[in-house]
């Protein structure tokens, strides 16, 4: 499961760690990155790759999406919740996630995503850990993406986060983490090949790291970039101090 994500370099930076692809609608989202707590139904960068306008020749661009994948043919009366998520193993014959992993995949590029530890078996509080790279780098979630022509006549691009199997240290928290592309992948993620189904595997947890956070990030309104903080979860011991 993957709900919630995290994006702290700016725009300037997000193009040039991923220059590879043009720029296309990131302008779009200068008012909107940097973002701390960032949860579906919002809108990100992502790439995938389309046809230019010119020469039709297809690269990766940057597009804006919004989170939630919802299918192109939805209908007004269609009350299934936008699919913020989706299992590896379930994609290729999943009825929405499907069509959409066979020909309109994405990156989507974050600084680390959150993942909540359960404190006890039979407890509802839960504690936040943010998740990132060792290095702290930009690095690129497997994603699919869809349009969807709203009743207005407005067509919206949506997307859909694949998850898989959770790798040694995410375990300790989930069984399940977002699909991380290595940089050497990108161009076959986004490439006409219809099933890349050899890239959907858990990502080395040797090269990540994860911490505890604070629980302000439960409210969304809570956006700043101290939501990524470390706390210390070690009891803090009361010493009495004797009067002699």
């Amino acid at each position: 499961m993957c709900s919630r994500v995290y994006i702290k370099e700016s725009l300037h930076d997000l193009a040039r760690s991923f220059a590879f692809a043009g720029q296309g609608e990131l302008d779009g989202l200068v008012d909107r990155i940097p973002r701390y707590n960032g949860s579906p139904s919002q809108v990100y960068p992502i790439i995938i790759e389309d046809a230019a306008l010119r020469t039709g020749i297809r690269a990766p661009v940057f597009a804006i999406a919004k989170w939630g994948l919802v299918s192109a043919t939805r209908t007004p009366s269609d009350r299934r919740p936008p699919l913020v998520n989706v299992r590896c193993e379930r994609i290729p014959t999943h009825g929405l996630a499907g069509p959409a992993y066979r020909s309109r995949r994405c990156l989507i590029p974050v600084n680390g995503f959150f993942q909540w530890k359960p404190i006890s078996p039979h407890s509802r509080d839960r504690q936040p850990y943010a998740i990132a790279m060792k290095t702290g780098v930009l690095f690129a979630l497997a994603g699919i993406w869809e349009v969807w022509r709203h009743p207005a006549g407005i067509d919206i691009r949506t997307f859909a986060v694949i998850t898989c199997s959770s790798n040694e240290m995410m375990t300790t928290i989930s069984d399940q983490m977002p699909v991380i592309l290595h940089r050497r992948d990108y161009q076959r993620w986004l490439s006409p090949d219809s099933n890349p189904s050899d890239l959907m595997k858990p990502y080395s947890a040797e090269l990540m790291t994860m911490w505890p956070i604070g629980r302000d990030v439960d409210n969304l309104k809570n956006s700043g970039p101290d939501i990524i903080n470390p706390v210390d979860l070690r009891p803090h011991r009361h010493v009495n101090h004797r009067l002699r």
